[in-house]
């Protein structure tokens, strides 16, 4: 009898390695961006960067499966640096990116908000900062004030919550902030945010 594997895929949507699967490991809180949300999101940071991703600089913080940094990567991100703390997805990203040849693509261990403190204190800062931290534990509030110091000043934050992000729900760190594109996908709403200039 064949066994059946349990392991959710999700592919990437466009760019170089357009179609590719990538493997869902099971873990806690562990919810990968759906295909239709990355697609929107992806056109909307297309349209922003001009169809241009050869400058842009990545951090996908809680990368789990990986699928927004190897998105980035896909169309040409310069550098994409993917945060994750659970071991067997950091093994899949690592996989993933060797299938891939991915060089452009920097795979970290380690809890989100001290690596974010470390690369905040060597002066890192980052054109996009994809962020969608496990729902319903309050990671925003300690989070945010760490991509506010990473992100350039016109910099993009892409963030994903179980509620709307916009008028008098934003938190208070990105109270600057304004979303200039939301949209919501059965229970996940997500936002793209840029600093008041």
């Amino acid at each position: 009898m064949q066994k059946i594997s349990s392991q959710q895929q999700v592919r990437i949507i466009g760019g170089l390695w357009k179609r590719t699967p990538l493997t869902v490991v099971d873990a806690p809180g562990l919810r990968p961006t759906p295909d239709r949300v990355r697609e929107t999101v992806f056109n909307w940071l297309s349209f922003l960067f001009q169809q241009n991703w050869s400058q842009v600089r990545c951090l996908d913080l809680y990368a789990g499966s990986g699928a927004l940094g190897f998105e980035a990567a896909s169309r040409g991100a310069a550098q994409v640096t993917s945060v994750e703390a659970h071991p067997p997805a950091v093994a899949q990203l690592e996989k993933a990116k060797d299938k891939l040849q991915a060089q452009q693509i920097q795979i970290v261990r380690g809890d989100a908000k001290l690596i974010a403190q470390k690369l905040a204190a060597k002066g890192e800062q980052f054109d996009v900062i994809f962020l969608d931290p496990p729902f319903h534990h309050d990671i925003l509030s300690s989070i945010l004030p760490h991509c506010v110091t990473l992100l350039k000043p016109d910099g993009l934050l892409y963030l994903e919550a179980e509620h709307t992000l916009t008028g008098d729900n934003l938190p208070p760190d990105l109270s600057n902030w304004q979303v200039i594109r939301a949209d919501r996908a059965g229970k996940v709403f997500f936002h793209l945010l840029q600093r008041n200039n």
